[in-house]
C-alpha cells in the first residue's frame, strides 16, 4: 500500500478535455487503476470518460452515481457522486492497491475539483455557443427584415436572404417554393443548386399533377419538416425516384411554411456529398427563419402591390386632373357668362341714358370676346334704313345712318344668322353680289342678329383689323348667347323710356288723388290708433304667459341680454339668475289631473313673485320650469338666500282640487361672470346647476361653479370627438372568448365596443356611452361596429358571436332587417350570431321587440338577456319572448367566493334553477378565479365568461400558432 500519492495531479485540463479526465485523474494513482468519470448536465448533456481497458461493469457502476449523491470507498475502490451548478457528477475507480484514509481524502478533494473545473469550464464553453448562435440568428432576422423592407427587387431580396441562411447552415443547394393547396399548385420563387441545371421561374405555376414524383411536394402535403438522405425520405413518403427532379441528396432538410395553420410553401437545403450535414437543431432553425422568410415575403408581395395600386391610382387621378382642369376652364367660362346675363339685366333695369346703356353692354362684350371695335345697327321703324345707335370703332369712328343695301349688317339681317367671315370669306360674298362692303375693311368680322318677338331687329357686330387677332366658332356662339340677353335688354330698356313719359303724367295724376286721399287719412288715423292698441295686447301677450300671466322666456332673454350689456358697462352692479324646477310636477297631473296641475303652477308662480324685490324679474318658461333675474347679487350667499326663502315658500301646503299637497322644486343658479356675452348662456349654466340640485336629492338650491363648466365643456368636447370618430370609423370590436364549463372550450366570443381615441388611446364604453345615448349617436357606432365584426366573422369561421344592442334600436321598425341584410352583405353566417339585450329594450314596447326577436330567430340570430338579476327579472317576459340564454350578472358572480358568498350563491341558485325550468341556457359573466369558476360548474351553469378565461382583445386566436 502507497502511504502517499506517487504521482502529482497534472493541471487543470482545457474545457475541451473532458474526454480525457479519466486519464488525467488516473496519473495521481497506482499504475493499472481504472478510472470512469459520468455527468449529466443540461446544457452539454450526458457523457462519460474512462481509462482505457475498464471493464464495462464499471462503466455501468458509474452512470448509475449520477443519480444521486455518494461518497464511498475502502481504499482500493472509490466511488464519489456530487452536483454541482446543476449538473449532475460521479467517480468510480478500482486500484489495484489502496491508499491510506489521509491520501484517499486528499485524492478524492482533489478529483472532485478538478472534475467541477473542467465541467464549468465546458459550461461556459457551451453557453458562449449559444449565445452566438442566438446572435447569428437574431442577426439573420434583422437582415430579412431589412431586405423586406427595402427597395431591391424579388429576386435580389432571395439572393440576400440565401446568404442569410448560408449563415446559419450549409445552404449552397437551396431553394424557396410557394404552394397554392386551392389551386393545387406550386411557384418556385428561388432556386439555387451546384449540381442541377434547373432554372426556375418565379412567375410560373407548376400544376402538382405535372411533378407526382417531386419530394418538394410530398411534403408540402405531408405538412411536416422532413430531414435526412432524401432516398430515405422517399421511402418514408412512398415517392418514386424520378430523373427529373435531380440527383440524389446524401442529407436532404425541407420545412414547410404556414399561413394561418395552412401550408403555404417550403424552404429547402441539402448536401450531395456530406452525410449528417444537418441535424435536428438545424432543423428547427430553420422552422423559426422560415415563418420570418414568409412574413418578409409577405411584406415584399404587398408593398410590390402596393406601388402597382399606387400607380394605377396616380394614372387615374392624372386622367381625373385633366378632365377636372377642361371643367375648371369650361365652369369658369360659364362664370363670366353668367356675370355677363347678370350684369346685361341689371342694365336693363338700371336708371340712366340709353347711351350709357349702350356703353355699359359694349363693356360686358368686352369680357367675353375681343370688342375694341364693337357696334349695334338697328333697323328703323320703317324698315328701310339702319341706324348706328352705338358705335366703337378705331377706324370708321362715325356711322351714319344709311338705306338697307348689301352691307355685311344687312346681310345678317336679312338671313336671320350670324355671320363669321374673314377677308377671303368677305371677298367671295362680294363676288357673288350677295353684299357690298361699307366702311374699313376688316381682317375679321363677327355679327349676330338681335331679335325681338322673333323677328330681327338689329345686329350686334365686332370686328379686327389686325392679322394677329381673330374669332372662333366658339366666340360666335358666345356672342350670339348673348345677344338673346341683349335683344330682352334692349326691349326691356324702351319700355323703361316709355314708362317715364308715362311717370310724368301719372304725378299729376297723383296729386290729384293725393288731396282725395288726405281727407280718407284722417278716417284711418282714428282706425290706426286702435290698432296700435290692439297690437300692444298682442306684444304683451307674445312676451308673458297665458296661464300664470308671468313674463315669458321671450321677455326674460330679452332682460337677461340688457343686464349682461348693462354690466359690462359696468351701468350696473352684478346679477343672477335662478332656474327652478318643480319636483314630481308630472306626478300631480297624473293623479289630479292637469287642470289642478295648472292651478298649483299658478299659486307657484304667485309665491316665486312674492319673495322677491323690485327689479327682479321672475319668468315662466314652459312645463313645470320658472327663472328669475335677481337684479342685484354681488355673490352668492345674496342668491342662495334668495332660494332658500322660495323653497320655503314654495314648502308651504298647498291645496289642490281638494287635496293638501306639499310641492318643492330644485334650483339651479347661475351668477353673472365677465366670460358671459349672452343672456342665454346664463341660463344654460343656471339650468345645468338645477339638475346637479336635483341629482342630489332635489328640494334644493346648486350654484354653478367651474367643476360644473369643464363637465360640461368634457361633454361638449367628448361629443364632438364622437361625431369625428364616427366619420373617421375609429370603433374597433375586442372579443372576449365564452368557454363551455365542463371541458373549457372556448364556443364563442362577445364583441365588446372600443373607441380608438386619437389622443387618449382605446376607451372603453363606460367613458363615451352616456353622451352616445344623449346625443343619439349610440345607433350610428352600433353599426360601424356591427359591420366590423361581421366582418371578422366571414374570416374565422369558428363559434358564435355576441354584440351588445342597445334600448334605442328596438324604436326603429327595421332594425331586424337591416341587421340581417348587413349580415347577408357580409357573407357572415346568421346563425353564429347572438344579440345580447337588456330587460329595458324588452319592456319599452314589448309587441314591437317579439316581432323583432322573432324575425331574427327565423334566421337563426339567438337572443341573450345581459345582466339578468339586476332588473325586472319577471317570469312572464321571459315566457313570453324567444330567450335563448340567459347571461348572470358578474355582480353576482364576484360574490361567490366573497363576503356575500352566501346571499350570491342563493341568488346564482335561483337563476340556474329558473333557467332550467325554462330550458334556457346560462352564461356567467365576470370569472376572475377558479374558485367562481368551479361553483358556477357545480351549481349547472353551462357557460363562462370573465378574465379568467382571457381579457378582451383585438381578435381572438384562431388556432395553434405554428412552431
Amino acid at each position: 500500500m502507497q502511504a502517499v500519492l506517487d504521482l502529482p495531479i497534472v493541471a487543470t485540463p482545457r474545457e475541451g478535455d473532458l474526454a480525457g479526465l479519466a486519464d488525467v485523474l488516473a496519473q495521481s494513482l497506482p499504475t493499472g487503476s481504472g478510472v470512469v468519470v459520468c455527468w449529466s448536465d443540461p446544457r452539454i448533456g450526458v457523457g462519460m470518460s474512462a481509462v482505457e481497458g475498464v471493464p464495462a461493469a464499471l462503466r455501468a457502476h458509474a452512470l448509475a452515481l449520477t443519480g444521486g449523491e455518494a461518497h464511498a470507498g475502502d481504499g482500493a475502490a472509490i466511488d464519489e457522486a456530487w452536483s454541482s451548478g446543476g449538473a449532475s457528477l460521479a467517480i468510480a475507480a478500482r486500484l489495484p492497491e489502496p491508499l491510506t484514509p489521509a491520501s484517499l481524502d486528499a485524492w478524492r478533494a482533489l478529483a472532485r475539483r478538478v472534475v467541477t473545473a473542467t465541467l464549468s469550464a465546458a459550461q461556459g464553453e457551451a453557453r458562449i455557443a449559444s449565445l452566438q448562435k442566438s446572435e447569428r440568428l437574431q442577426q439573420a432576422l434583422y437582415e430579412i427584415a431589412d431586405v423586406a423592407g427595402s427597395g431591391l427587387d424579388m429576386q435580389d431580396v432571395l439572393a440576400r436572404i440565401h446568404g442569410v441562411v448560408g449563415g446559419l447552415m450549409s445552404a449552397e443547394n437551396f431553394y424557396i417554393v410557394l404552394y397554392d393547396d386551392v389551386r393545387e399548385t406550386v411557384r418556385f420563387l428561388y432556386f439555387a443548386d451546384q449540381r442541377d441545371p434547373w432554372v426556375a421561374e418565379p412567375d410560373t405555376e407548376i400544376a402538382l399533377s405535372d411533378i407526382p414524383n417531386s419530394l418538394t411536394v410530398a411534403m408540402l402535403r405531408h405538412g411536416q419538416p422532413l430531414l435526412g438522405p432524401s432516398a430515405r425520405i422517399r421511402r418514408q413518403l412512398n415517392v418514386d425516384r424520378d430523373q427529373f427532379h435531380g440527383p440524389d441528396s446524401a442529407d436532404w432538410l425541407g420545412v414547410p411554411m404556414r399561413r394561418d395553420s395552412r401550408v403555404s410553401g417550403a424552404i429547402v437545403v441539402q448536401s450531395y456529398d456530406k452525410p449528417d450535414c444537418y441535424s435536428d437543431e438545424d432543423r428547427v432553425l430553420l422552422e423559426f427563419v422560415a415563418q420570418h422568410i414568409l412574413t418578409a415575403l409577405d411584406r415584399k408581395h404587398a408593398h410590390a402591390e402596393l406601388e402597382r395600386r399606387v400607380d394605377a391610382r396616380t394614372r387615374e387621378l392624372q386622367r381625373a386632373n385633366q378632365v377636372l382642369q377642361a371643367e375648371i376652364v369650361e365652369r369658369q367660362r360659364a362664370e363670366r357668362l353668367q356675370r355677363a346675363l347678370f350684369r346685361i339685366s341689371e342694365l336693363s333695369v338700371t336708371a340712366g341714358s340709353v347711351e350709357r346703356f349702350y356703353a355699359d353692354l359694349h363693356a360686358v362684350v368686352g369680357e367675353l370676346l375681343y370688342a375694341r371695335n364693337f357696334y349695334i345697327a338697328m333697323v328703323s321703324a320703317d324698315g328701310k334704313h339702319i341706324e348706328f345707335p352705338y358705335s366703337v370703332d378705331e377706324r370708321d369712328v362715325v356711322r351714319r345712318r344709311r338705306r338697307m343695301t348689301k352691307g355685311l349688317s344687312e346681310y345678317v339681317i336679312e338671313h336671320g344668322r350670324a355671320l363669321l367671315a374673314d377677308r377671303a370669306r368677305i371677298a367671295e360674298l362680294e363676288a357673288s353680289g350677295e353684299l357690298r362692303h361699307h366702311g374699313s375693311l376688316a381682317y375679321c368680322w363677327l355679327g349676330v342678329p338681335l331679335s325681338r318677338d322673333g323677328v330681327v331687329v338689329g345686329v350686334i357686330a365686332v370686328q379686327s383689323y389686325s392679322p394677329d387677332i381673330g374669332f372662333s366658332g366658339r366666340d360666335q356662339g358666345l356672342l350670339t348667347f348673348v345677344a338673346d340677353h341683349i335683344g330682352g335688354a334692349l326691349a326691356r330698356k324702351r319700355t323703361q323710356e316709355h314708362l317715364k313719359a308715362a311717370h310724368a303724367e301719372l304725378e299729376s295724376r297723383v296729386e290729384a288723388r293725393t288731396r282725395e286721399l288726405e281727407s280718407a287719412n284722417r278716417e284711418l288715423r282714428a282706425q290706426v290708433g286702435e290698432r296700435l292698441r290692439a297690437e300692444e295686447r298682442l306684444i304683451h301677450q307674445a312676451r308673458h304667459d297665458h296661464l300664470t300671466g308671468l313674463p315669458n322666456r321671450t321677455y326674460l332673454l330679452e332682460s337677461l341680454d340688457t343686464a349682461v350689456a348693462e354690466t359690462r358697462s359696468q351701468a350696473r352692479g352684478p346679477f343672477a339668475v335662478l332656474f327652478l324646477d318643480l319636483d314630481r310636477f308630472k306626478l300631480v297631473n297624473d293623479s289630479v289631473g292637469h287642470a289642478a296641475g295648472d292651478e298649483m303652477l299658478v299659486e307657484a308662480g304667485r309665491r316665486i313673485g312674492s319673495m322677491l324685490r323690485d327689479g327682479d324679474v321672475v319668468a315662466r318658461l314652459g312645463g313645470d320650469e320658472f327663472a328669475v333675474l335677481l337684479a342685484d347679487a354681488a355673490d352668492g350667499d345674496v342668491a342662495q338666500g334668495v332660494a332658500a326663502r322660495i323653497l320655503a315658500a314654495l314648502g308651504e301646503p298647498m291645496w289642490i282640487a281638494g287635496r293638501e299637497l306639499f310641492p318643492s322644486a330644485s334650483v339651479g343658479i347661475a351668477l353673472w361672470q365677465p366670460r358671459y356675452r349672452h343672456g342665454e348662456d346664463l341660463l344654460r349654466d343656471a339650468d345645468a346647476a338645477m339638475y346637479r340640485a336635483k341629482a342630489r336629492g332635489r328640494d334644493r338650491s346648486e350654484l354653478f361653479d367651474e367643476n360644473m363648466r369643464a363637465e360640461a365643456t368634457r361633454l361638449l368636447d367628448l361629443e364632438a370627438d364622437l361625431r369625428r370618430a364616427i366619420l373617421t370609423d375609429a370603433f374597433e370590436p375586442y372579443f372576449q372568448p365564452i368557454v363551455d364549463l365542463s371541458n373549457g372550450e372556448v364556443v364563442g366570443h362577445e364583441a365588446l365596443l372600443r373607441w380608438n381615441h386619437e389622443q387618449r388611446g382605446p376607451l372603453q364604453p363606460s367613458e363615451f356611452i352616456g353622451v352616445g345615448e344623449d346625443s343619439g349617436l349610440i345607433e350610428q357606432v352600433d353599426w360601424l361596429l356591427y359591420r366590423r365584426v361581421f366582418e371578422w366573422m366571414t374570416r374565422v369561421q369558428r363559434g358564435h358571436v355576441s354584440i351588445n344592442v342597445s334600448p334605442r334600436h328596438f324604436h326603429s321598425e327595421n332594425f331586424a332587417e337591416r341587421l340581417l341584410q348587413m349580415l347577408d352583405d357580409a357573407g357572415a353566417d346568421p346563425a353564429r350570431l347572438r344579440i345580447e339585450i337588456t330587460e329595458v329594450a324588452l319592456l319599452d314596447d314589448a309587441p314591437r321587440a317579439l316581432r323583432m326577436l322573432n324575425s331574427l330567430r327565423e334566421r337563426g340570430v339567438l337572443a341573450l338577456l345581459d345582466d339578468f338579476g339586476t332588473g325586472f327579472s319577471a317570469l312572464s317576459y321571459l315566457h313570453r319572448f324567444p330567450i335563448h340564454a340567459l347571461k348572470i350578472d358578474q355582480s353576482f358572480v364576484a360574490g361567490l367566493d366573497g363576503e356575500m358568498h352566501p346571499e350570491s350563491l342563493a341568488l346564482v341558485r335561483a337563476i340556474l334553477v329558473l333557467a332550467r325550468t325554462l330550458g334556457i341556457q346560462t352564461v356567467g359573466e365576470g370569472v376572475e378565479t377558479t374558485a367562481q369558476a368551479q361553483t358556477l360548474k357545480q351549481l349547472g351553469c353551462t357557460y363562462g365568461q370573465g378574465y379568467l378565461f382571457g381579457r378582451p382583445l383585438p381578435a381572438p386566436a384562431t388556432g395553434h400558432r405554428p412552431r
